[in-house]
């Protein structure tokens, strides 16, 4: 039992923990968590509440796209609520509340961006790999990504 992958299961497990950024982003503080960490604000599809989630970003390609992964797969509650409104708004760094649009990529351009990420960050993605199985109890495979195109979009 690796005790790293272990800790980062408990954590991703752990609702408190993983909601902790999101405090830090709504004091005006989300430049201290870098440029690998977002805060998403977005609708709930029943409620329509707005809900917010941190999420890493594994790739940049253009200074207004930035793609996150959904690490739980197509249940997380983020994923099915951009599936339902894909506009929304991301804070990261120096940047507040920067209307989005979220665009989901196929198999194939996930496939493409894991492994680029997975050459990349080698060390990040074995850590992230074994937390995400140990907390899912399934094999990463696939993990479904969305790009968040930031710009102007129907609000």
């Amino acid at each position: 039992m690796d005790p790293l992958s272990a800790a980062g299961a408990w954590i991703l497990r752990t609702r408190w923990l993983v909601r902790a950024p999101i405090a830090v982003y709504r004091a005006g503080l989300g430049r201290l968590l870098g440029s690998r960490v977002l805060m998403l604000e977005h609708r709930g599809r029943t409620s329509g509440r707005t809900r917010f989630v941190c999420l890493e970003v594994v790739e940049r390609s253009t200074p207004d796209t930035m793609v996150v992964v959904s690490g739980f797969g197509e249940r997380s509650q983020w994923y099915q609520n951009l599936r339902a409104r894909p506009e929304c708004f991301v804070s990261q760094g120096r940047v507040r509340r920067a209307r989005a649009t979220a665009r989901f990529l196929s198999d194939g351009e996930a496939a493409t961006i894991l492994a680029r990420y997975q050459q990349r960050r080698p060390a990040d993605w074995r850590m992230l790999k074994a937390a995400l199985e140990r907390a899912t109890g399934r094999s990463v495979t696939h993990l479904p990504m969305v790009e968040l195109v930031l710009g102007p979009g129907p609000r």
